[in-house]
């Protein structure tokens, strides 16, 4: 068992609209010790970001490295706390998530679970397809850029 989020799962909500979470992405959570899922929109994209204590240890280490008393900490702690929801996971590993998240990321039927280490995302499926291949694209581009000597494989950027 690791203790990060890694690859992608895609599971349809149900007729109450909740939806489950990859078990394996349950044992990290498990592991974490967080009590339910701390989830909020994500700053720059249609996604939501979602964890447990690393995902808050990571944002208390962002807020640290401003002044309280800054714009720059007012706005990031209004963005990442003021927005966020800590959401109930039921027996099964299932969450419901609100109207206000669904409206950020554009969910519908189905979500894209997305690990990424200390947090994993949340997307509406065709968004996290073609975030990934804007991904794959730019980092084609990197390749490019840096020649032969590039330590991409042609296959990292792959899930």
């Amino acid at each position: 068992m690791t203790d990060r989020f890694v690859s992608n799962f895609t599971n349809r909500l149900d007729a109450k609209g909740r939806v489950s979470i990859p078990a394996s992405f349950r044992a990290v959570l498990l592991k974490d010790g967080y009590e339910g899922l701390y989830v909020h929109p994500a700053l720059d994209l249609e996604t939501l970001d979602a964890g447990g204590h690393a995902l808050r240890a990571t944002i208390d280490d962002i807020l640290s490295r401003f002044s309280p008393f800054s714009d720059e900490w007012e706005s990031l702690s209004t963005a990442l706390n003021g927005t966020s929801e800590v959401l109930k996971v039921d027996p099964e590993g299932r969450i419901m998530l609100s109207e206000t998240l669904k409206a950020h990321a554009g969910i519908g039927d189905a979500v894209t679970f997305v690990g990424h280490g200390h947090k994993f995302q949340i997307w509406e499926p065709a968004r996290f397809q073609a975030h990934l291949e804007a991904a794959r694209s730019r980092l084609r581009d990197v390749k490019r850029a840096l020649g032969s000597q590039t330590v991409i494989s042609s296959g990292a950027a792959g899930t």
